[in-house]
């Protein structure tokens, strides 16, 4: 079938509908979880939230034993596991996916690019003189997919199909320039020896991946180790979640033969859509207002974070988009116009589950105030993001169809 001018299997087309749907209402799931948690942090059950964070977890044997307190077994364990959903998406939209046609792969890439790049500025204006807060210089820079995808579905079938298809690809490259980004400037007290025993690891996929082995439980025991060993090695334990999804094989050489990576992101989805986005935004959104005042938005860390993602990604990407298309270098999607990509690029603003998790290493260890300014500047602008596309997005729905 053709979709968009490019030619899409049924498989491919069947995966993508499942994705708008489990992402959909997983990110109506995430805001959910998001105001439980807001509302749970500012009542009497605030004590109970935070030894829930904290309650330690013990998993190991003896001196070869991991203990840690539940919040970081969410944000290390459990977002291992998303970062390994977006490997596997990451390989297919490669492999037979929409970036499969490098002609397609321009527009959301550039996009994707002036995205992260105008919002990290605007948020550097901001806090160009303070060092501690410019770690958190890539907090702006992040599009939560799962959430931007519930706000659409709120629209319904109004919605041209090209709007989801040019927001996902958008969005899958911003993933990978998160991913680039938390390699490269999130990582400290490198371990020489544990780094080398993920590099064996590695090493281990490559050589299953070589020998066409089939077995999911193969990639799985190796990817386990090489989690083990990244999270001891200084580098983020979540990057070793990501490395395990592009070498997890994407299919057979017959067809009809097994598909690794399609079960196993079959299997996954919709335990990170519906329990471990959740928990994480659950266990990360619970912001304390008590003594809150308006002038702390005024702050420069939270209103860098708003205007980078509320303002910044309006300009990155329609910016972007409007050039590309004046040069006449790309070609708008059927079924869009340039207001539709306008308020695509407000959704685009919703950073919340990426933004969180680099807040989350930008600021580690670094005093409670500076949690509460980052989250807040996260949650305010997300929502803003959110309420202003979907207004927006519904006011030019119901204009295409008068």
């Amino acid at each position: 079938m053709t979709q968009n001018g490019s030619s899409i299997s049924m498989r491919a087309y069947s995966s993508l509908i499942e994705f708008f749907r489990l992402e959909a209402a997983g990110g109506i799931m995430l805001v959910a979880a998001s105001v439980i948690a807001l509302i749970v942090a500012n009542s009497s059950l605030e004590g109970l939230y935070l030894g829930f964070l904290d309650f330690p977890v013990h998993i190991g044997l003896a001196d070869f034993a991991i203990k840690k307190p539940l919040v970081l077994w969410i944000n290390d364990g459990l977002m291992a596991i998303f970062f390994l959903l977006v490997g596997l998406e990451l390989k297919r939209e490669f492999v037979e996916g929409q970036f499969a046609d490098r002609k397609q792969i321009m527009m959301p890439a550039m996009c994707a690019l002036g995205g992260m790049i105008v919002p990290m500025a605007v948020y550097a204006a901001f806090n160009w003189n303070d060092p501690v807060a410019m770690n958190g210089v890539a907090i702006p820079a992040a599009t939560d997919i799962a959430f931007a995808l519930g706000v659409l579905s709120l629209l319904g079938s109004r919605v041209p199909v090209a709007l989801k298809l040019l927001l996902t690809a958008i969005a899958v490259a911003d993933d990978l320039g998160a991913i680039i980004i938390i390699a490269i400037f999130y990582t400290s007290n490198l371990s020489l020896l544990s780094l080398g025993l993920a590099v064996v690891a590695i090493f281990g996929l490559w050589l299953l991946k070589k020998f066409k082995v089939m077995r999911l439980s193969a990639y799985l025991l190796v990817g386990l180790c090489m989690w083990v060993a990244v999270l001891k090695s200084g580098v983020h334990a979540t990057l070793a979640g990501v490395v395990l999804g592009l070498f997890i094989p994407i299919g057979g050489d017959q067809e009809g033969s097994p598909r690794p990576s399609e079960s196993l992101e079959h299997f996954l989805h919709p335990w990170v859509a519906y329990l471990i986005l959740p928990l994480f935004a659950f266990a990360n959104a619970g912001v304390s207002l008590e003594g809150i005042q308006w002038s702390n938005l005024a702050d420069a860390i939270p209103l860098g974070i708003v205007a980078g993602l509320f303002v910044g990604k309006q300009i990155g990407v329609f910016g972007v988009a409007f050039i590309l298309l004046r040069l006449k270098w790309v070609r708008l999607p059927e079924g869009l116009n340039l207001k539709l990509l306008w308020g695509l690029s407000m959704l685009c603003g919703i950073g919340f589950t990426m933004s969180l998790f680099i807040g989350s290493l930008a600021f580690e260890g670094q005093g409670e105030s500076l949690q509460v300014s980052y989250r807040l500047g996260i949650l305010l602008a997300s929502f803003i993001s959110a309420i202003a596309a979907f207004g927006f997005l519904k006011w030019q729905v119901r204009k295409i169809e008068a």
